[in-house]
């Protein structure tokens, strides 16, 4: 039940934001909101992660994209299935995961790109712009590495008894 309620309000937060988005800005336009740190833009990626494959021009990429994006949430749901039992974490981990994949699943669908619009930069170096989705998915890993680092070490801790 964690899972599920976990992977809907990463969905809902997700696409109630990139609407807002929309809905407040023009396209790429930048709203500073921390100057010299943080500003708010409207801007599509039609690639992967990082703008990824975004210039590879081919009819094919859209769905080379959507059938990664549903491959992977099928592979998520999967290893919830089997890690469930294991430790109650996995269920935050793998459903922050969905989720943030799932958001932008249902971008590229809708939009044919996935909406970004967080831009974090220093000076002139910006992070390539991202949403609440890209951040469900990195959250989720990160906690997911964690929890597979701790999970060796207990198990190292339990064999040398």
């Amino acid at each position: 039940m964690v899972y599920l309620i976990v992977l809907l309000c990463t969905i809902v937060f997700d696409q109630l934001t990139k609407a807002w988005v929309v809905d407040s800005l023009r396209l790429y336009e930048s709203v500073e909101i921390v100057p010299g740190f943080f500003n708010l833009v409207y801007v599509t990626n039609s690639g992967a992660a990082f703008s990824l494959l975004a210039n590879f021009d081919s009819p094919w990429r859209h769905y080379f994209f959507l059938g990664v994006g549903s491959l992977a949430m099928i592979g998520l749901s999967i290893a919830y299935w089997k890690l469930r039992k294991v430790n109650k974490y996995y269920t935050i981990a793998l459903a922050l995961i969905a989720g943030g994949a799932a958001g932008n699943l249902i971008d590229r669908v809708r939009f044919g790109a996935v909406i970004d619009f967080l831009d974090l930069y220093v000076g002139r170096y910006h992070w390539p712009a991202f949403n609440v989705a890209d951040s469900a998915i990195c959250v989720g890993a990160g906690l997911f590495l964690v929890l597979n680092i701790f999970d060796v070490r207990n198990q190292e801790v339990k064999e040398q008894k």
